[in-house]
């Protein structure tokens, strides 16, 4: 949809390691999350503020993920995101974790606007969508 990649630079820390200094699997869901959370905060939106004044949460609907190359203690990466798609409820995110030009992992990501109140999946705020629109 968008020729705009979005990139969040992000540091290795011990946290994120298991006992030999290698990323653990579920920390790269990690820095897809907080990705995909700063490209929207760059946007003009937040989160919180979709929650309170219009009761909007964001929930992964599918993911897919490969894992090409381990992440390790102290490398200094970035994540790259694309928006894919928008259809009425959903945005589909295609991110990439890189190391310099080498990519450690990539993830397919659907993600569904829903009411907080019910959890029923509602349109995307037609903002939201404009934003990722003006993109192009």
């Amino acid at each position: 949809m968008s020729e705009k990649t979005f990139y969040l630079p992000v540091r290795v820390y011990y946290e994120d390691t298991d006992a030999g200094g290698v990323v653990y699997h579920a920390r790269y869901l990690h820095f897809f999350e907080r990705a995909r959370t700063e490209y929207l905060r760059a946007l003009n939106f937040t989160q919180q503020t979709l929650l309170q004044e219009q009761q909007l949460a964001f929930v992964v609907k599918s993911l897919a993920i490969d894992y090409c190359v381990a992440a390790k203690l102290d490398n200094l990466l970035t994540v790259e995101t694309d928006v894919i798609e928008i259809k009425g409820a959903t945005i589909l995110f295609e991110q990439r974790l890189m190391r310099d030009t080498v990519m450690l992992s990539k993830a397919t990501v659907k993600v569904a606007s829903v009411h907080l109140g019910n959890m029923k999946p509602v349109a995307l705020p037609k903002e939201v969508k404009a934003a990722f629109y003006n993109l192009k």
